[in-house]
């Protein structure tokens, strides 16, 4: 193979992937237009076209799709066969990619690989912030961290947190003029702050009618899609929040933000970090995975 096509068809597959070529470019490091001539190159060299482009998105052809589904996977085992000799040398080696929320990064995952990796300068992490339920095969992350209830069964699984209590608040001024909710059919009286999905959807609050798990869908006049965002409109007194108590609580016990239908409130199976059982786990893998474990 041609080691311009090689390199090209690398650039292929991130934009296959993304469905953008905005953002495959930001991933890559380099300008659309730059991306978009190495396709156009690549398509003249092939004699076929890879990607179907539109104003609104960019998706694989058929051949597009073949290589997509057929090459990838094999530069995957290049990947990781190279990854395996360095595993030869004296020190871990190599980049660790890793996929999560910004809270979590920024209170679970920074913390803890700070004060370890600089033991290791030759391994190397990228994480991205990201609210949606990443495949991280078909991406090519070394981990994703979410919570336990939400990861695949295929899945290597590492616990990174202790299950997490949740929690319904609002700020003092905002219940200054409006009654204290007490069960699930109050909330529809209160402006709640509302969560978007990823995939379009609003998030339906998962609360317990006793030991009955229910999901209420609320109502409210402001919608985020992340939950720094909802923290703040919440100690704005814009309306009710649900949180869990490590965003929420020192905002509670500091007086801020009221917590209240605390009994419908019932924890969340912790934060895992998740990966494909199939994938070979590299030492520099193994460091970053011991830095961010759940430890007693």
């Amino acid at each position: 193979m041609a080691r311009d096509n090689l390199s090209d068809i690398l650039v292929f597959l991130a934009v296959a992937r993304e469905r953008s070529f905005t953002r495959a470019a930001v991933k890559l490091g380099m300008t659309q237009s730059a991306l978009s001539h190495t396709i156009r190159a690549l398509e003249g060299r092939l004699g076929v076209r890879l990607l179907t482009r539109t104003t609104r998105s960019v998706s694989p052809t058929e051949a597009g799709e073949r290589l997509l589904q057929n090459v990838a996977p094999r530069l995957e085992e290049i990947d990781a066969e190279i990854a395996a000799v360095s595993e030869l040398g004296d020190r871990p080696a190599g980049t660790v990619r890793i996929t999560a929320t910004d809270h979590v990064i920024d209170n679970v995952l920074w913390p803890r690989l700070a004060a370890v990796l600089p033991q290791y300068p030759d391994v190397h992490v990228e994480i991205s912030a990201e609210y949606r339920m990443v495949d991280v095969a078909a991406e090519r992350y070394d981990i994703g961290v979410r919570w336990g209830d939400q990861v695949e069964k295929d899945m290597v699984a590492v616990r990174l947190t202790p299950d997490a209590r949740t929690m319904i608040v609002g700020a003092p001024a905002y219940f200054a003029h409006r009654p204290v909710p007490t069960s699930a059919r109050d909330l529809v009286k209160h402006d709640c702050i509302r969560l978007r999905l990823a995939g379009g959807g609003l998030y339906a609050w998962e609360l317990h009618d006793g030991a009955e798990p229910i999901e209420v869908r609320v109502g409210g006049q402001f919608t985020f899609n992340g939950v720094y965002q909802m923290l703040e409109a919440a100690l704005s007194g814009c309306g009710l929040a649900f949180l869990t108590e490590d965003v929420a609580g020192p905002h509670v016990r500091a007086g801020r933000l009221v917590s209240v239908m605390e009994d419908w409130c019932h924890p969340f199976p912790g934060l895992h970090a998740y990966y494909p059982s199939s994938r070979h786990a590299s030492r520099a893998l193994a460091v970053v995975l011991d830095a961010i474990r759940h430890k007693d």
